[in-house]
């Protein structure tokens, strides 16, 4: 890169000269003969794009997965142990699992490829002092170029000439209002937002027109930078990915230790020889390691996706499905997310009334209410408010259009504003602008801070209305429309008006109106004499009125939301605190770039609204709550959320006015783009997880009753009660059948008023440990001595164990009652919710216990003999106390607890 590239970041703070000189250029722009050496040194305006993860590898990446690992570990033991049927299962147990996540991720990627738009701009560029249209990729640093209404910034451009020029910067920089550009230079330490003579790339013209000299293409672009940043930023492990890891070690560690005890203390003390002794240790080994898991997990996490899905919520990675289950800070971006990203009229002040305005966005439904009691408009109040919505309307150029249920704006969003309060009021625009034909306009000019438009109806009354700054519109108003027509202006009514608006983050218009008699060309002089005011607008983005109920929800269930914007500290403040966030203390970007780590790091979790704050900014907070061990979200929709929404536990998108920086860095993209959604995620995040921790319970008390078993023979010197191969089948049968219905749970009751878990809680806590160890060895205990029981009566070694077999089966069919509900009693009314899945799953797992019992193959591969029902009364007569025993092990923890 040249001088030029290192010149981006003072382009703001120099004259238009320096601008020209820095990058060899003029207002004519550069020549065409330049093109093929600027193209060499700077290459195409464009990003680059991620190179896609080719199929087979995101294939094999479902398999980076330490319990993986270990189910593959069991299939090698399978194999040394000549079970080659068993080996497969698991194999394909593998296979499936890795086909789950596969097909989830790419039906997630496919889905957000539909939402792109793959259509190429065009710019008009002044090249050779002629002007022309090339493609957007195709213009370079030192191009001059001109860009007007309706156009998308297609570089970072100093301007040098504006003519009413304004542009919306929501997606980059968080500001809700259209920023009024202008041309001369400001001072070098102005943040983004306040850089009023550039215009940055992936902004829109709301209005007017502009000429300036590009300054930054592609990468150097203030998107550019944020898009790098995004590239160079980490995915972090979801809670639930780092917990199953240290399970997964733990258990591994465990199973390995009992293991080599076991064989030292039989071949050194019990005398038994090696051999046997190394195959008793794999059996301990095969009986630990609950394979099933792995696909459990897996599956649960996907009927998560598709419940979310139906939730409107798009979950792009299958693990972090759970996570918004562990949020303990949701940090959000203000426009658009918590907002509505529509600027809208929300008060309305003439003399001596003061009105409120209902109705969110750009649509027309709503009405003009008194403030104080809400009641209608009162009759001396009307010709008032009817003057300020025809002057709203008529002093305006923006359009309003239904389109597929939703109104959309054409134009500025400011102007938008205003031309829905007057269709509040029951204006039709189409109509007024008709009888009011416009004949003269002077546009708005960020030096004279009003627009007027000079009109005259078919009776040759001719009308000047005007909108405005406040200040400036009273400097030239001598009167103000009173209930009996024009009268004095009172200066300090209006004063106070204007700061009780602005205090509450309100942007203010002024309307004021001349009936004139000459009809001469509008001019500055003509319209600063004798205007009367006729009231002030107060215009916001309004919270989204169910963001609002979703806070409260959020905070009841002990999450904390943060606003982290780009606006104003005092338009964040106030919509904060409509938000019902803490806003007694607004931090800016400047201030958090001014902190010491410690301090930053204090700030980030006190304080819960940030303004004026850069990607960077945003990000660092990120970053700074996940090191104090917060589980955080980041849910945004603009380009300058992307750092963080990528670097956070789980990024959310909005998937309608999201761009689509911000989906690609995310995780869950919301197809409705409603804050509201958030929560019912989080909702299933934690019902997601508690049916993974259901279903661990479950399965590990089996591994540990045949672990158990094993122990017991060997020291006891006497057979195996249970085969290598009936382990197995034990494991997959349950896993596919038993362990697989708690996936399918509904939420516990109360699942949204307790605390989020925390970051490094372990995955199974003290009391759920003690159930699983008294489970095992209630379990263990009951399948041996029914085993002994039948050898002492005489019974032959296959049936003996298929009477173990079955035990331990129908043990923890009703174990699976009790594991429905991790701590509540199962005595109530709501076990009859969801409770089909279990159904199925019980008669399917006595169907495949009758087959392993009496079918011919069955009993060939897995060493099973037919029983008789003196067999089974004792079966089931050995297993229904556990269901009563966890009963009372859950009631004596809800009392300590």
């Amino acid at each position: 890169m040249n001088q030029s590239s290192n010149y981006v970041s003072q382009a703001h703070a120099s004259s238009i000269e320096d601008v020209f000189k820095a990058y060899n250029t003029t207002d004519a722009g550069i020549s065409s003969k330049e093109l093929a050496d600027r193209q060499q040194t700077y290459g195409l305006n464009a990003l680059p794009l991620p190179s896609p993860t080719p199929a087979w590898k995101r294939f094999l990446l479902q398999i980076k997965n330490v319990l993986i690992y270990i189910l593959l570990g069991s299939a090698f033991i399978s194999l040394l142990l000549q079970h080659y049927i068993d080996a497969g299962v698991i194999a394909l147990v593998v296979v499936i699992n890795a086909i789950v996540g596969f097909v989830q991720e790419g039906k997630a990627e496919q889905a957000l490829q539909a939402i792109k738009s793959m259509s190429k701009t065009h710019t008009l560029v002044v090249r050779d002092g002629s002007m022309l249209s090339v493609e957007s990729s195709m213009i370079f640093p030192g191009d001059v170029v001109v860009i007007q209404a309706g156009d998308r910034v297609p570089a970072d451009v100093r301007l040098f000439y504006c003519k009413d020029f304004r542009c919306d910067e929501s997606p980059l920089t968080g500001e809700s209002h259209a920023v009024s550009k202008q041309a001369d230079a400001i001072e070098q330490a102005a943040p983004l937002a306040e850089r009023t003579n550039m215009a940055f790339m992936g902004t829109m013209v709301t209005s007017g027109m502009a000429r300036g000299v590009v300054c930054a293409t592609g990468v150097d672009t203030q998107i550019g930078q944020i898009s790098e940043m995004v590239q160079h930023t980490e995915l972090p492990k979801t809670p639930l990915q780092i917990q199953l890891e240290q399970f997964a070690k733990q258990l591994s560690m465990g199973i390995g230790i009992v293991s080599v005890f076991v064989l030292l203390f039989g071949f050194f003390v019990k005398g038994y020889p090696l051999q046997d002794m190394f195959q008793a240790a794999i059996g301990i080994l095969v009986a630990s390691i609950p394979e099933g898991l792995p696909a459990i997990v897996t599956i649960a996490l996907a009927i998560g996706v598709m419940r979310m899905a139906k939730q409107n919520a798009l979950v792009r990675r299958l693990a972090s499905v759970e996570v918004l289950g562990a949020v303990d800070i949701i940090c959000s971006d203000k426009t658009g997310t918590l907002t509505m990203n529509a600027m809208t009229a929300r008060e309305l002040i003439v003399a001596g009334h003061a009105f409120k305005v209902t109705g969110e966005g750009y649509s027309p439904s709503g009405t003009i209410v008194d403030e104080a009691n809400e009641s209608n408009i009162p009759p001396l109040a009307q010709n008032s408010i009817n003057l300020a919505c025809h002057v709203a309307l008529l002093c305006n150029d923006a359009n309003i259009r239904e389109h597929e249920g939703e109104w959309e704006l054409h134009g500025d969003p400011t102007e938008g504003a205003l031309l829905a309060l007057a269709m509040k009021h029951g204006l039709v625009p189409a109509s007024v602008r008709h009888d009011w034909g416009k004949t003269d306009e002077l546009p708005f000019d960020s030096d004279r801070r009003y627009m007027a438009t000079l009109h005259h109806n078919p009776e040759g009354s001719k009308f000047l209305a005007i909108k405005g700054a406040p200040d400036r519109l009273m400097s030239f108003s001598h009167f103000q429309q009173g209930e009996n027509g024009p009268e004095p202006l009172d200066h300090d009514y209006w004063h106070a008006a204007i700061t009780h608006m602005a205090e509450r983050g309100m942007r203010v218009m002024a309307l004021a109106y001349r009936s004139v008699e000459d009809s001469g060309e509008l001019s500055q002089a003509m319209i600063e004499r004798d205007v009367t005011l006729i009231g002030l607008v107060g215009i916001s983005d309004p919270p989204r009125p169910e963001a609002i109920a979703s806070i409260v929800d959020c905070q009841s269930a002990g999450i904390r939301v943060k606003m982290i914007t780009g606006d104003s500290p005092i338009t964040a403040g106030a919509i904060g605190r409509e938000l019902g966030l803490r806003a007694e203390r607004v931090v800016t970007g400047s201030e958090l770039d001014a902190m010491d780590a410690d301090t930053f790091a204090e700030t980030a979790e006190q304080v819960d609204i940030f303004a004026r704050t850069s990607p960077a900014n945003k990000l660092q907070l990120v970053q700074a709550l996940r090191a104090r061990q917060h589980v955080v979200s980041m849910t945004g929709d603009g380009v300058n959320d992307a750092p963080a929404l990528r670097q956070a536990d789980i990024g959310v998108a909005m998937g309608k006015k999201g761009t689509e920086a911000a989906k690609e860095a995310s995780d869950i993209v919301l197809t409705d783009d409603l804050f509201s959604t958030i929560r019912l995620a989080v909702a299933e995040g934690r019902t997601v997880y508690d049916n993974i921790v259901k279903s661990i319970v479950f399965v590990l008390p089996t591994n540990m009753a045949q672990a158990l078993v094993i122990i017991i023979a060997i020291f006891a010197g006497r057979l195996l009660p249970i085969t290598p191969a009936q382990i197995l089948w034990v494991n997959m049968v349950t896993a596919i059948t038993l362990a697989l219905a708690l996936a399918f749970e509904p939420p516990e009751q109360g699942v949204m008023e307790r605390k989020p878990r925390k970051r490094m809680q372990s995955l199974i806590t003290l009391p759920l440990l003690g159930r699983m160890l008294l489970v095992g060895v209630y379990s263990a205990l009951t399948v041996y001595w029914l085993f002994s029981h039948a050898r002492n009566a005489g019974v032959d070694i296959d049936q003996a164990r298929t009477i173990a077999v079955n035990a331990l089966v129908t043990i923890e069919a009703f174990y699976l009652l009790n594991c429905r509900f991790l701590h509540s009693h199962i005595f109530h009314r709501s076990f009859l919710n969801g409770i089909l899945p279990t159904v199925i799953a019980l008669l399917a797992i006595a169907v495949f216990q009758l087959l392993l019992t009496y079918f011919g193959l069955f009993q060939a591969v897995f060493g099973t003999a037919p029983i008789g029902l003196g067999s089974w009364a004792m079966i089931f007569t050995a297993a229904v106390p556990i269901l009563f025993i966890v009963e009372v092990e859950k009631l004596i923890w809800r009392s300590v607890s």
